[in-house]
């Protein structure tokens, strides 16, 4: 789970051990004024429902991976991923951390462990791992 655009259609499609299921989309007008694009203006395609991969880490135990909307109009989608999850990957970009301050409140919550993995954009400023921590 994630913010808009941080990344977890690629994170999805990268870590898995089958072809991903993807369900981008190009972004229409529809999402002009309803959908907050601030750092990702140059995005043209959403995830609209979930994105799917694997990575079987045993013959016993195999994670399942959903990749979701990160636009809050979506957000009702991940309730039924969060009921009998064993945990989440809160992917953040440190371009616009602020993104992710809901994301994880609502995990929160929820009482869903998480960990949070850090996407570094070429243009993304660097933070010590202690200084993300202490924001997050």
């Amino acid at each position: 789970v994630g913010g808009f655009g941080v990344g977890k259609t690629t994170m999805v499609g990268s870590v898995s051990e089958i072809r991903p299921l993807t369900t981008e989309e190009t972004m229409t007008q529809a999402g002009v004024g309803v959908d907050d694009n601030a750092g990702v203006e140059t995005k043209t395609a959403t995830t609209v429902a979930m994105d799917f991969g694997r990575i079987s880490l045993s013959e016993e135990l195999i994670l399942y991976l959903f990749g979701t909307p990160g636009q809050e109009r979506f957000w009702f989608l991940w309730n039924g991923l969060f009921e009998g999850a064993l945990g989440a990957v809160v992917l953040i970009d440190t371009r616009r951390l602020e993104v992710s301050f809901d994301v994880i409140g609502r995990l929160e919550e929820r009482g869903v462990p998480f960990v949070v993995a850090v996407n570094t954009f070429p243009d993304a400023p660097h933070h010590p791992v202690e200084a993300l921590r202490r924001a997050l």
